[in-house]
């Protein structure tokens, strides 16, 4: 079997590896073809989330997008929920959100990475496996560690740029079909100079 049918066979819709067909991520807006199943926290303190196209989830990838502790008050112990006191209306709920978490598109996100809630992943970027990810990341950046920081970038700023204009991801499918060979290639410079927007 050639590799070229085998990814033909491996991205096939009927394939229950991505996320949006799963039931539990149903009230979140996932892209196509996006796989993995990563574990999202939500206490309903207002945050949600949203994932990309064709994103890579490793395996007990967490994302939280609430359930964050009040610092500024005496105790970060959350007596509302614990001990139904009647509390809550008098103090507010004791988790809160930093904000949604945007997780944009051809993301991969390495085993056992954290995302914390009011981030942003921008296109292509790559989180390292075990990062806690407690900021924005920037486009084509890999990012590790706890907390996360910027190792590198995948390629010059005018590539990323390029990169960025193109958004092969918002294709059609039949488009990136006909790409793959480009798509799956070190030649950057070729894929710009097939697929560029001119400015």
């Amino acid at each position: 079997m050639s590799t070229l049918h085998k990814i033909k066979c491996w991205i096939s819709p009927a394939r229950s590896v991505f996320t949006n067909q799963q039931p539990q991520y149903k009230q979140y807006e996932i892209g196509d073809w996006t796989y993995g199943r990563p574990i999202v926290l939500d206490w309903g303190d207002g945050g949600t989330l949203k994932i990309g196209r064709f994103c890579s989830i490793a395996r007990n990838v967490t994302i939280l997008v609430g359930g964050e502790h009040h610092l500024d008050w005496v105790t970060t112990y959350p007596f509302p929920e614990l001990w139904r006191n009647g509390a809550t209306a008098k103090t507010g709920k004791s988790s809160r959100s930093k904000g949604s978490v945007l997780i944009m598109n051809d993301v991969w996100i390495g085993t056992g990475a954290i995302i914390l809630s009011g981030v942003t992943i921008h296109n292509g970027a790559v989180i390292g496996a075990g990062s806690v990810v407690t900021g924005d990341v920037p486009a084509y950046s890999v990012v590790a560690g706890n907390p996360a920081r910027v190792l590198r970038t995948r390629f010059q700023p005018d590539i990323i740029a390029q990169l960025q204009r193109i958004a092969w991801w918002d294709w059609s499918a039949e488009k990136i079909r006909a790409a793959w060979p480009a798509l799956m290639s070190s030649d950057i410079q070729d894929f710009i100079h097939k697929y560029g927007v001119n400015d």
